[in-house]
């Protein structure tokens, strides 16, 4: 196979990449607290397939990881007490069965037991790293901005609000759901307000994001024809010498 087709293929196993998050971003739009993600990519240099005449090495495209934008999203009402979102940089603290895992997602319940959970059922830590209680004859849950907890004149707790020095070091886990990567501490979000009744809209643009597929539909559409370009040369070229020989 020729260099060109190489090179060719390698830039579309990345446009197909690229597709697939896309449709990630489409399909997370209206998804609580989620973060519009994007594919780096970088150069790789490469034998090349033949080397008569042409470039050493060749450089071929290659993914380089997601990139995550942790940008704040909108803010929606929603009247519920146990609904919180968090305005400014910072991540709830969630215990799962996997470890310690963080999110943006404030939608939050009471289970049967009367710890606050998450969506999943996790309970949601305070900043002391521990469970958070609450009983429904102490009155109604009310949060405040630095999140504080309390139930009628009771203060219950504190919502676990950290952040990270490098948000890189978080990677996505599902259920919307990050973890931390490295050895880097959590350390209390100290500017971070929490809104109760309120959840953080995903900061995703659809029309950008739509914008973003026709562009890298195209670009796989162009790419495929200069393939089917080269090949028809190659072909061409192997005819002529068959027939001069």
């Amino acid at each position: 196979m020729d260099n060109s087709l190489y090179v060719g293929l390698s830039k579309q196993i990345v446009l197909q990449r690229q597709m697939d998050i896309i449709a990630n971003n489409i399909a997370n739009a209206d998804t609580t607290g989620f973060k519009v993600e994007a594919l780096a990519v970088r150069e790789d240099p490469q034998a090349p397939a033949f080397t008569l005449g042409g470039p050493k090495p060749v450089k071929f495209v290659a993914p380089n990881g997601v990139i995550r934008n942790f940008g704040q999203g909108a803010l929606h009402r929603t009247d519920s007490p146990f609904d919180v979102a968090i305005d400014g940089q910072g991540f709830f603290q969630v215990r799962t069965a996997q470890g310690m895992r963080y999110t943006r997602d404030g939608r939050f319940r009471m289970d049967d037991t009367g710890r606050l959970v998450s969506q999943g059922g996790d309970p949601v830590l305070d900043d002391g790293g521990g469970e958070i209680s609450l009983s429904p004859e102490k009155g109604q849950v009310t949060v405040s901005p630095d999140g504080t907890i309390s139930q009628g004149t009771t203060r219950i707790g504190k919502l676990g609000v950290v952040s990270f020095q490098t948000l890189s070091t978080l990677e996505k886990v599902g259920d919307n759901l990050l973890q931390n990567t490295s050895n880097q501490p959590a350390t209390p979000a100290a500017d971070a307000r929490v809104r109760q009744g309120m959840l953080e809209s995903s900061n995703v643009n659809p029309i950008l994001e739509i914008t973003r597929m026709i562009e890298v539909s195209r670009a796989y559409e162009q790419m495929a024809k200069m393939m089917d370009s080269e090949g028809d040369l190659s072909t061409q070229a192997i005819q002529q010498l068959g027939k001069a020989a």
